[in-house]
C-alpha cells in the first residue's frame, strides 16, 4: 500500500547526510529500516533547529505512527538530501512528511515517508494539547 503525502504541506527543514557503509545490507543496498533513521534524524534536525531538545522532560513529542514509499534502492557511497514538511496541525497532533533524494539526482525522489507526531505528557502518558510557544514555533 502506498502512501501519499498531501499537496499542501508546509516546508520547514532540510538537511544533508552521508549514506553510511553500514547502512547496506547482505543484499549490497541500504536496509530498509536505516530509511526510518534518516527520517528520524531529519525531525531531530528539525526540531532542535526551533530550538527545543530532544530529551525527554515532562513533555514531548512523540511518534505513533510513521511510513515510507521506497522509489529507489541506494548505495554507499551517496549523500542524501532530506527536506521535511508538515502538514495540518491538530490540537495535539501533527503530520510531518520526509522526501529524500541523493544530491546527484536532487529532483528524483528515492523515498517519501512520514509520520504522525503528538505532543504527551509524559508523566500521565496522554497527549495533551499543544502549548502556545510550540504552536507559534510550528505555524
Amino acid at each position: 500500500m502506498r502512501i501519499e503525502i498531501p499537496a499542501e504541506k508546509k516546508f520547514v527543514h532540510q538537511m544533508n547526510m552521508p549514506i553510511r557503509w553500514g547502512d547496506m545490507d547482505a543484499y549490497g543496498h541500504v536496509n530498509n529500516t536505516v530509511y526510518f533513521r534518516y527520517m528520524e534524524q531529519a525531525r531531530v534536525e528539525w526540531i532542535t533547529s526551533l530550538g527545543y531538545s530532544v530529551a525527554p522532560g515532562e513533555e514531548s513529542m512523540l511518534m505513533i505512527n510513521g511510513f515510507c514509499n521506497f522509489h529507489q534502492q541506494l548505495i554507499y557511497p551517496g549523500e542524501l538530501i532530506l527536506r521535511t514538511y508538515i502538514g495540518n496541525i491538530g490540537r495535539s497532533s501533527l503530520d510531518v512528511f520526509t522526501t529524500m533524494a541523493l544530491t546527484t539526482e536532487p529532483d528524483s525522489m528515492a523515498a517519501v515517508g512520514g509520520a504522525t507526531m503528538v505532543w504527551v505528557n509524559l508523566k500521565t502518558g496522554k497527549s495533551s494539547p499543544w502549548p502556545d510557544h510550540v504552536l507559534n514555533q510550528l505555524r
